[in-house]
């Protein structure tokens, strides 16, 4: 299980968005980048996190972010979120788990007793030159993105 800390160097990764247009952190290279791991698309509080940096996505470009979803999610699945809830930012479809578990958000979770593997909601604020800056493990999800712009700016 990867472990990483603010300060560490972002692990480089490369996937393939809701419309198929593959998505690597080389490509944020200069920029600030909101990376953001969810368990499923459409589930009650995947939306309300994904909805919240939505609405709240011109305060994050405006402050200099990028955005990024990742999930276990299928292509065509990410993309029924995306039109759904229209969502401006790509979604990786890591069905291999290759990008959770770089960033060690595959793990072992609990719900009602029964175990299983699954996916630790969490977000990586990675800066211009690929350092992680802040990582929320439990973000707010009503109100994310101003807890990332909030914490940024200290």
């Amino acid at each position: 299980m990867v472990t990483l800390q603010e300060g560490d160097k972002a692990p480089a990764f490369a996937g393939k968005d809701q419309n198929g247009k593959k998505i690597s952190l080389s490509d944020y290279k200069g920029k600030k980048l909101v990376l953001y791991f969810y368990p499923e698309a459409d589930t009650p509080t995947c939306t309300i996190e994904s909805c919240n940096l939505r609405d709240n996505y011109s305060l994050l470009k405006k402050n200099g972010f990028e955005v990024v979803g990742v999930s276990p999610d299928d292509e065509k699945k990410q993309k029924k979120f995306e039109i759904k809830y229209k969502l401006p930012f790509p979604l990786i479809a890591d069905t291999s788990h290759d990008v959770l578990e770089k960033y060690g958000v595959w793990d072992q979770k609990k719900l009602f007793g029964r175990e299983y593997m699954g996916v630790l909601r969490t977000t990586f604020v990675i800066d211009e030159k690929g350092v992680i800056k802040k990582i929320f493990t439990k973000p707010k999800n009503k109100a994310h993105a101003e807890e990332i712009v909030a914490a940024m700016k200290t």
